[in-house]
């Protein structure tokens, strides 16, 4: 039988307001970029790049890098082992990640040579509608997948919940799903201006909140440090089946957090 022990919220206190357009600091640049280290500090990037709305023929390429560089990382999916081997796959897992182009706010930086270097999957919570995860109910063969959805579908409604609670006046909320950059290019700014860039998309589209949910110790951490406020918080050790945690993440990946920010 599956029990679940809510967590609670943080309270991140209030300095000055969030500038966008300042610089970002070393442990701050790569926000959810790399589940398991911090970034390097920003330096100038080795060639040109542009940032590009991600397209249904941009499938491939998404995908190329989400392989390479994020899920193998990311703390619930290896605590469930779900990238058994270096070239293995999860179609569960891609599919769902391709789930957000459709909206058309999805960005990724390509460079000159048409190398993605980093992308930022968006998607849209309303007052009526949920994210992704939190809808969808269909069965999945995939045992260890299907375990991570469930985790991230009641952190989800839990997460919306609070938000609501906390900004009841707020009706669309741009969902930040993942970031992600290319190792050879941590330190360079990409995160920082993937970030930008959503958030004008938020503001011009009427968006009130820019949410974040964070499985990585080191992304909680970058975006607190971007001003944003955690308004939900899970402990993994509290999340059990039979007695156990689920989920036996590497230290110090302790807790799912949701982070909010007003646009």
């Amino acid at each position: 039988m599956l029990s679940i022990i809510r967590g609670t919220c943080l309270r991140i206190s209030k300095g000055r307001p969030f500038v966008l357009q300042r610089m970002i600091s070393s442990e701050t640049e790569e926000v959810m970029s790399e589940s398991s280290t911090p970034s390097t500090p920003t330096s100038p990037a080795p060639e040109p790049y542009e940032i590009k709305t991600i397209t249904n023929a941009d499938s491939d390429a998404l995908l190329g890098h989400l392989r390479k560089f994020f899920f193998k990382d990311e703390p619930l999916n290896v605590a469930v082992q779900l990238i058994e081997y270096e070239n293995s796959t999860c179609p569960e897992l891609e599919r769902y990640s391709l789930k957000s182009i459709k909206e058309g706010t999805s960005l990724m930086a390509v460079t000159n040579t048409n190398h993605v270097i980093g992308v930022c999957l968006n998607g849209t919570i309303t007052s009526t509608i949920s994210n992704e995860a939190e809808t969808e109910e269909d069965d999945c063969e995939n045992v260890k997948f299907s375990k991570v959805r469930s985790f991230l579908n009641y952190c989800g409604k839990e997460g919306t919940k609070a938000i609501a609670q906390r900004y009841p006046d707020v009706e669309k909320i741009m969902f930040v799903k993942i970031i992600s950059t290319d190792t050879a290019w941590r330190g360079k700014g990409i995160a920082k201006e993937l970030m930008d860039r959503t958030r004008k998309i938020g503001r011009e589209r009427g968006y009130g909140l820019i949410r974040v949910d964070c499985s990585s110790y080191f992304s909680a951490r970058a975006v607190a440090r971007l001003g944003f406020e955690c308004v939900y918080e899970l402990k993994y050790k509290d999340y059990i089946e039979n007695g156990q945690p689920i989920f036996q993440t590497e230290h110090p990946h302790l807790s799912f957090t949701v982070y909010v920010q007003k646009m």
